[in-house]
């Protein structure tokens, strides 16, 4: 191999491995203002997006020690890495293909050491993110507490209130 695709599969498999969950997908009919639309928003979420030959991907997945199907990758091949929290970067890929039909379709993707098909990869983007998480189960918590309140300040102001009618 030569040295400059020697160098590229090694970026590749680094990012693989240092990523702890990316989406490949295909894309056609992509403008370079989409494109760069694409990249931005991606990068908002924390993410990145890569184009990479289908070789190159297959070795450097090979190298990072997992083996996908060459079959499911059709057309050209765009790599989205994310970051820690790969929730929001998924739902992103999913709202810009409602937004852009024809022109990205998500092939599968890897999360937490596991390779996931494409209806795997939407269900994890239908999930909330980890401060959605967080907040419904900071409400969770609450909830009970909440509830218990309410009882005893209508306890104090039943016993008020009949206080208020006996003396009036």
């Amino acid at each position: 191999m030569r040295p400059e695709k020697e160098l590229l599969l090694n970026e590749i498999k680094a990012k693989i491995d240092s990523s702890p969950a990316f989406v490949f997908a295909s894309y056609s009919k992509m403008t370079p203002n989409l494109a760069a639309a694409f990249r931005s928003n991606i990068g908002k979420t924390g993410g990145t997006f890569e184009v990479v030959k289908k070789r190159v991907f297959l070795k450097a997945a090979e190298k990072a020690g997992f083996s996908l199907d060459r079959a499911t990758l059709q057309g050209h091949v765009g790599i989205v890495f994310t970051a820690e929290d790969p929730v929001p970067t998924t739902k992103y890929v999913y709202e810009f293909r409602k937004e852009n039909k024809d022109t990205i379709e998500i092939l599968g993707g890897r999360f937490e050491g596991a390779t996931c098909s494409a209806k795997d990869v939407e269900l994890i983007s239908k999930l909330p993110s980890q401060g959605e998480m967080r907040a419904q189960l900071l409400g969770l918590f609450e909830a009970p507490m909440s509830q218990t309140l309410s009882v005893m300040e209508a306890l104090l102001t039943s016993v008020i209130f009949c206080l208020d009618n006996k003396i009036g």
